[in-house]
């Protein structure tokens, strides 16, 4: 188990540098819905107190009012901020467990960061967002959901793109918030993976991140998604904790 203290620093950060549009507290549990953007982390109750289970019958009912008043699904994300009752509770209850994710975190002065491309951060938001649908094969759709996220965040942040004669290659938002610097939205074209293209844009973020006095870097990552995770491990990432979500079954 990692120290609390540290996964509520992480939690916080995350919250601030990928930010929902409503967030409404039961106790310590955060109820984050946002109608424009349908990313889990975006949409979910987040129990933020080990000790905080009480009622937790009428406060998980309550939850799906509010997220039925969205059209969502009601989906819990449990770190080890949440109470193992609750856990436990949707264990006895046929809550099925998925999508964990690993919190992982590295200090910049162990990396590299002389070596690589040196890229000075967009300006344009609306640049950035094309560049990540166009990488991910995205539905345009999904256009005015993300700028709005990403025209939210309130710490400072970077945006970058590589692109080359066929468009956009990889791209990554970095958000700076006092000495750490979350990495967010990264992502590298289907035809250009495997080519150093997320090592190089990741560099290129994290050098920009150190020069405004960051000191630590931090990301979340499927822990499906081995590829990512290997390259995270090589670059100096280290695994602080795993969060998953918890939805009703059918």
């Amino acid at each position: 188990m990692p120290g609390l203290a540290l996964v509520r620093r992480l939690e916080a950060v995350g919250f601030r540098a990928w930010p929902a549009a409503s967030v409404h507290y039961d106790g310590s549990w955060a109820v984050r819905l946002t109608a424009s953007h349908p990313s889990k982390r975006l949409n979910s109750v987040n129990p933020l107190d080990p000790a905080d289970h009480r009622d937790m019958e009428t406060r998980i009912a309550r939850a799906g009012q509010r997220f039925g008043s969205y059209d969502r699904p009601l989906v819990f994300r449990l770190s080890p901020l949440a109470p193992m009752q609750l856990s436990a509770h949707f264990d006895a209850d046929g809550w099925r467990r998925f999508d964990e994710t690993q919190v992982m975190i590295a200090r910049l002065q162990d990396f590299d960061l002389d070596s690589g491309i040196d890229q000075i951060p967009l300006k344009d938001v609306g640049r950035y967002v094309d560049a990540s649908i166009f990488i991910r094969n995205e539905d345009a759709e999904r256009k005015a959901g993300l700028t709005e996220v990403v025209e939210s965040i309130r710490p400072p942040s970077g945006l970058f793109v590589i692109e080359d004669a066929d468009g956009p290659v990889a791209s990554v938002l970095c958000v700076h918030d006092n000495d750490l610097a979350g990495l967010f939205d990264v992502a590298v074209r289907a035809d250009r993976q495997g080519k150093g293209y997320a090592r190089s844009i990741v560099r290129a973020a994290l050098r920009w991140a150190a020069a405004q006095g960051a000191q630590r870097a931090w990301l979340q990552v499927a822990t499906a998604n081995h590829a990512a995770v290997n390259l995270y491990e090589r670059l100096g990432f280290e695994t602080v904790y795993t969060y998953a979500y918890r939805q009703k079954g059918e």
